[in-house]
């Protein structure tokens, strides 16, 4: 993270790999234009993503951060997933911050302290002209939010859903991971990966990265018969 204060000791680290140039905007393109402009001048104050489990909110909340701290920025990446089990305090002092990315927002909804830490942080960040962006797997008006003043500033921000991607923007994804990563996929061993592999983009990316250490290790190409055997496939 950049230079996140002292007070804030839970954020996650970043995945290096999770960046607005790894991401294939096809149907996300307005929200990937909106979100990589929204520490500008003029960029939204609020932004909510939400979108099925492995549909990218993560990536772009982390791409986020990354282009925050590329320009000198200070962000923090608050994954609920993994930090709703802890009392709502690194939510304290987010408006010293420039930017917060609270991912899986839906995983502490209904709890009243973490409800009513989130409004509060809502209001410091917009008191302080600061950045918040959220995601969560359904739409703000969806969400069983039991505080009402919540339920309301969620719906302040401009929505956006993430659309799917179809097979073959799936196989543009994936060859774009592998050509960020220095790999050459071919078309044919590309539809391979994507044939045998996981449905989940992120999980197939995983996989992708087991393949990138494999070649080099063996120093082989990526061929069919090197990913059976490289994947146990």
């Amino acid at each position: 993270m950049s230079r996140a204060p002292a007070q804030l000791p839970l954020g996650v680290g970043l995945r290096d790999d999770a960046t607005f140039e790894s991401f294939l905007p096809a149907g996300n393109a307005t929200l990937l234009d909106r979100l990589s402009r929204q520490l500008d001048e003029d960029g939204e104050p609020f932004l909510f993503l939400w979108g099925a489990s492995g549909s990218g909110r993560s990536h772009l909340l982390q791409a986020a951060c990354h282009a925050a701290s590329d320009r000198d920025l200070r962000a923090l990446y608050l994954p609920l997933h993994d930090l709703g089990h802890f009392p709502p305090l690194m939510l304290e002092d987010v408006e010293r911050l420039d930017l917060v990315a609270i991912d899986d927002v839906d995983d502490v909804i209904g709890r009243r302290r973490w409800e009513e830490g989130l409004f509060h942080a809502f209001n410091r960040l917009r008191d302080a002209g600061k950045r918040l962006v959220m995601s969560a797997s359904a739409a703000p008006r969806q969400l069983p939010v039991a505080l009402p003043d919540l339920a309301s500033r969620l719906t302040w921000g401009v929505t956006f859903q993430l659309q799917r991607l179809d097979d073959s923007e799936r196989l543009q994804a994936l060859q774009l991971r592998a050509r960020i990563r220095g790999m050459q996929l071919s078309e044919e061993v590309a539809r391979y990966i994507l044939h045998r592999g996981p449905r989940r983009l992120d999980e197939l990316f995983d996989e992708l990265a087991v393949l990138d250490r494999a070649s080099l290790s063996a120093q082989r190409k990526l061929t069919i018969p090197f990913v059976k055997q490289a994947l146990g496939w």
